[in-house]
């Protein structure tokens, strides 16, 4: 949340030792990896979606058993009279670190963060903006996190805050500005023994749809803090065109909630318009920025409203939803898991084309699919990250896959299921279609949780491919690990195995491995399949005769080539969602360059993908 001050200091202390003596009381596991994991940095959950063990931010909030074991921390949780989201303690390791950032999540437009330091050293510094602090042991602290921010522990001990996130009421801001604007007298907060305080989380978060007024402010926001990095006239007409096509998607987003509100019916056409304006401004290109923070503003658009505009899990009307907390189950229907007849699971390589061949087959009424990418399915799972032991890229093996796994990815994939339509399912049996790109590194992981999977393996030439993977990484619209341990800037596209050896390569090396090791691996795992359970499409042909390419693979997959396919592949193609610039038969030649003299190591691959059949 943007504050009026980097860093503003609340006139309440409390009591460390008896803080520090609950958290030597709780157990040793129960400190989690950050979910982001970054090296050092631990966390213990008190308040979380449900009261379980997850980072969610959507859900209605409860504390968890561990808060309820720890009387001190809820007294001092209530001492401050407001509503309370994920709230955790955070450990940061000796001479580790909390590196350069900035958060721009939905989450955090209309919350703040208070930091309560429980175990700490002045070698412990908070950096923001251009001031630097040291949180004092027991004293309170709120920051301004829309502006770049890190931590640095550079002690020989574990640092350990309390860490709550608030919207506040209007008392806590006036005693918050007031801490701003002149120097409060503090006031010690004591450990109150036999007193059970009592105090709100969170039951309302996230919208169905987010209604006109959450948009502007959202938007209106971002248009006041943006930027270009082109010069003079350049500049202008960007920006320009930018707050045009923002104020036009607004317009229409206006439009939408007169029709429908937060109904079914409207949720295809809200995100068919969401899905057009992340299109117009990603075309915009890379120049716009945050003033206050430099960061691209596609994917500021992308995480404060692109993943949270749309939640058709929430229940309808009109005012923010989540999941029910414990206790609150029959609030919510049972979804019940379908049973999953013969998956179909499209596998490529990045930029290949997955995306328009995914959005032709899903026209099919005899199937359903997730919603899109369903990259949450697997990295929902914190021991499936990169970084997590035994994980150091997207490659998964059947190994991973569990009884509980699977039980779990199946509910959750329930739970998002939609028809041709764009309506939640409610089939008893379904023919799945997924295409997510991460996964083309996990067949065999997938392949134990639905062992009668079909898959369509389209690949595509290597200088076509390679150059729109290249594009890709410089438009900045494709990052999937802001800040990959062992990697010097953000990471874009999937991670594959042996990425460590990139490091400082350039680009066009980064693309030609990521081409190459996706293609190989996904011939190597189709190959320990039965030749009936994988299909072969070379986007050339897709594109040039996509009625022919869909029929074979309604032949592969026992489907009826139905009129909505018929229709789909009856003319030119629509563009798909993640086009970055209209299709052309040259386009890559603008990377020739860099491109061709890689092309030599890349022919045997080559070969073998012209050789390889179903």
């Amino acid at each position: 949340m943007k504050l009026e001050a980097p860093f503003i200091k609340l006139p309440f202390r409390f009591d460390t030792a008896r803080l520090q003596e609950e958290i030597a009381a709780l157990p040793a596991e129960a400190w989690a990896r950050h979910p982001n994991n970054i090296p050092g940095n631990s966390a213990l959950r008190l308040i979380t979606v449900g009261g379980g063990e997850n980072d969610d931010v959507a859900g209605a909030m409860a504390p968890t058993p561990h808060l309820q074991a720890s009387p001190y921390l809820q007294q001092v949780l209530a001492h401050f009279g407001v509503v309370w989201s994920r709230s955790r303690l955070m450990k940061l390791g000796p001479g580790s670190t909390v590196p350069e950032h900035t958060d721009i999540n939905y989450h955090w437009f209309h919350r703040v963060r208070l930091h309560i330091p429980i175990v700490t050293t002045p070698d412990v510094k908070f950096f923001c903006d251009d001031q630097v602090v040291h949180m004092g042991q027991g004293e309170s602290w709120i920051f301004d996190n829309w502006r770049v921010h890190k931590v640095e522990n550079n002690s020989n001990i574990e640092r350990i805050h309390l860490v709550a996130d608030t919207t506040g009421n209007s008392r806590f801001w006036d005693m918050a500005h007031a801490a701003a604007t002149s120097q409060l007298d503090p006031m010690t907060v004591p450990y109150r023994p036999g007193i059970r305080a009592t105090f709100a989380t969170e039951q309302h978060n996230v919208y169905r749809v987010m209604p006109p007024s959450e948009i502007d402010d959202l938007l209106k926001d971002l248009v006041a803090e943006t930027a270009s990095m082109k010069p003079g006239d350049a500049g202008r007409e960007e920006l320009g065109r930018y707050e045009r096509t923002l104020y036009g998607f607004r317009q229409d987003w206006r439009q939408l909630w007169s029709l429908f509100a937060d109904s079914d019916r409207g949720i295809p056409h809200y995100r068919k318009r969401l899905e057009q304006l992340l299109q117009q401004v990603q075309a915009l290109g890379d120049d716009l920025r945050v003033r206050s923070n430099g960061m691209p503003i596609l994917r500021v658009i992308g995480q404060r409203i692109g993943t949270y505009a749309v939640n058709p899990q929430v229940a309808g009307g009109g005012a923010p939803g989540g999941a029910p907390a414990t206790g609150q189950a029959a609030a919510r229907p049972v979804v019940r898991t379908p049973d999953f007849d013969r998956p179909l699971i499209i596998v490529a390589a990045p930029r290949s084309g997955s995306t328009a061949l995914f959005e032709t087959v899903a026209v099919s009424p005899q199937l359903h699919n997730p919603g899109g990418e369903a990259h949450w399915l697997v990295e929902g799972f914190r021991n499936f990250l990169p970084g997590a032991p035994g994980v150091d890229s997207n490659r998964l093996t059947a190994a991973h896959m569990t009884p509980q796994v699977a039980l779990a990815m199946k509910a959750r994939l329930s739970e998002r299921l939609v028809d041709a339509a764009g309506k939640p399912s409610t089939a008893d049996s379904v023919r799945l279609l997924e295409k997510t790109p991460k996964n083309a590194l996990r067949i065999p992981f997938f392949d134990a949780l639905f062992p009668d999977a079909r898959y369509v393996f389209l690949w595509r030439e290597p200088e076509e491919n390679i150059s729109s993977i290249i594009d890709a990484w410089r438009a900045g619209g494709w990052v999937t690990y802001p800040q990959l341990p062992g990697w010097d800037g953000p990471w874009s596209l999937l991670l594959p195995p042996g990425w460590q050896s990139l490091k400082g390569k350039p680009l066009p090396e980064v693309a030609a491995y990521q081409w190459a090791t996706t293609n190989q691996t996904i011939m190597d795992d189709l190959e320990a399949l039965p030749a009936d359970r994988r299909h072969v499409v070379r986007y050339s042909d897709f594109v040039a005769d996509p009625a022919a390419v869909v029929r074979g693979i309604c032949d592969f997959a026992a489907l009826q080539f139905d009129e909505p396919l018929k229709e789909r592949t009856g003319g030119d193609l629509p563009v798909s969602r993640h086009t970055l610039t209209p299709p052309k038969a040259d386009k890559w030649k603008k990377n020739a360059a860099e491109i061709e003299p890689l092309l030599a190591d890349l022919q045997p691959l080559l070969e073998r993908l012209r050789a390889f059949r179903g």
